[in-house]
């Protein structure tokens, strides 16, 4: 097991984890979050025989905190540092939120030749702002208020997403579990303020449509129909449309961070995905 620290091109320290051995697994994680995201899926399928794999994103977690590059296009190609340092082969891709934008980008920007097949959970693509092109969308005054509320409470705000809609805990009959919602908060606050700023722009404003055409290896697409953060009819079924090899999974009820309020559920419709 070992956690170490890869310099991509532009100068910024991205951490990453990678524990075990056999068919990599890559894990993106979502906004404002780190890798620690992904606890319950490393263990899972490092105890099924794979080797997990996760970095945090530029200006998160432990990677450095740099000002600049907080797009898309810088996350994949951080993503593609990752890759390359550890040599990986065969790979699959899993991105939640955010992170499955990173690893549409990624495909869609650095090709498919590492690797074989991809999980999009709760994902931002096709596109999450509304344009003429995208009237599904949710309006630009949405996220510039999200920027407003990190830019001047973001202590107070990173308390009220994870009690509230990101894992559904706003939702009669819910159960919030205060570990979960206390280690979102922690993560969210290991980050930077400028990256998680400039990071509402990438997740929101940016058009993952031929990233997601260009893509032919086999695709799962799982998504909550319950998802406050990303709503289901502009996302899964879009994007599911759009990739050629697309097996979309939709989830009765099931809320934004449904990796980690049903884990049990999503870990084995994954595993069984990558065997299938």
């Amino acid at each position: 097991m070992t956690t170490s620290y890869v310099t991509t091109k532009d100068g910024v320290d991205i951490f990453f984890k990678d524990w075990g051995s056999g068919i990599p697994i890559v894990f993106s994680h979502g906004w404002p979050l780190t890798s620690d995201d992904w606890d319950t899926q490393m263990m899972f399928f490092l105890e099924h025989g794979f080797r997990v794999i996760a970095h945090d994103r530029r200006g998160h977690g432990r990677s450095t905190q740099v000002m600049d590059g907080h797009d898309m296009d810088h996350y994949a190609d951080d993503l593609l540092a990752v890759v390359e340092h550890l040599d990986l082969k065969g790979a699959i891709h899993i991105g939640h939120s955010t992170g499955g934008g990173e690893v549409i980008r990624y495909l869609g920007r650095h090709g498919q030749a590492r690797a074989s097949k991809a999980v999009i959970i709760s994902a931002v693509p096709p596109l999450m702002l509304k344009t003429a092109a995208n009237p599904g969308g949710l309006p630009k005054e949405v996220f510039d208020d999200i920027q407003q509320q990190l830019a001047l409470r973001r202590v107070e705000f990173y308390r009220e997403l994870p009690i509230g809609p990101f894992y559904g805990y706003n939702r009669p009959g819910s159960k919030p579990q205060q570990g979960t919602i206390d280690n979102w908060w922690r993560q969210g606050m290991m980050g930077g303020i400028k990256a998680h700023y400039d990071g509402v722009v990438a997740w929101s404003q940016t058009d993952f449509t031929e990233d997601l055409k260009k893509i032919t290896l086999p695709v799962l697409v799982q998504h909550g129909d319950d998802d406050q953060i990303v709503p289901y009819s502009d996302s899964a079924p879009l994007s599911a449309k759009l990739l050629q090899h697309a097996t979309l999974k939709t989830y009765k009820g099931f809320p934004h961070g449904m990796p980690t309020t049903h884990a049990d559920i999503i870990n084995a419709d994954i595993l069984s995905f990558i065997k299938g």
